[in-house]
């Protein structure tokens, strides 16, 4: 059997309906909840990630350009959106706390660990593409450098539509299959 990665990249509440909600994101949580159970059913893991910030977001690098508080830990807006949440303990599923918009180098190592070099294909879908999904569509070629890297284009969203295309059209310019796009 095929060895596959679902990484669903901060489907947060304050992504979807919190302080950087946009409606786009709303419309995706049936097609993630449906892809994941899809891959637990097969056995395949999945990994989340959390946007994760703290109270002195405000007087980071990124609060400073983007000076709206969201993705507190420990706040509503720090857990998975709507149906998302019931996978917040399932099994064969990972969760990972970002403190920028992609995985550490170290919890990359720590993925390596957890589920092995021997991955033929990664999956990921999300929010924001322009942002956190393009960073970890880089993160992951650099640490899977034999697997296909894919990203489902209906199954991610940015507030902005053409900043979603244009980041769609990179991923594929750094050799990332994008599905489903336009849909």
């Amino acid at each position: 059997m095929m060895k596959k990665l679902l990484v669903v990249i901060d489907y947060q509440k304050d992504f979807v309906d919190g302080s950087l909600g946009f409606e786009k994101a709303t419309t995706l949580e049936e097609g993630i909840y449906n892809k994941v159970k899809e891959y637990l059913g097969e056995g395949h893991k999945v990994i989340f990630t959390y946007d994760t910030h703290f109270e002195d977001y405000l007087e980071t690098r990124e609060g400073k350009n983007l000076p709206v508080n969201h993705c507190i830990k420990g706040s509503k807006g720090h857990g998975l959106y709507g149906k998302l949440e019931e996978f917040s303990k399932a099994e064969n599923t990972l969760h990972y706390e970002k403190r920028g918009f992609g995985i550490s180098p170290e919890d990359m190592i720590k993925i390596a660990g957890e589920i092995g070099e021997e991955i033929e294909e990664i999956q990921l879908v999300g929010v924001v593409t322009n942002i956190c999904v393009i960073s970890n569509v880089v993160l992951f070629q650099s640490q899977y450098r034999n697997a296909d890297i894919i990203v489902d284009g209906s199954l991610c969203a940015s507030f902005d539509s053409s900043l979603h295309e244009k980041a769609l059209d990179v991923i594929e310019g750094l050799q990332g299959k994008v599905i489903n796009r336009g849909k």
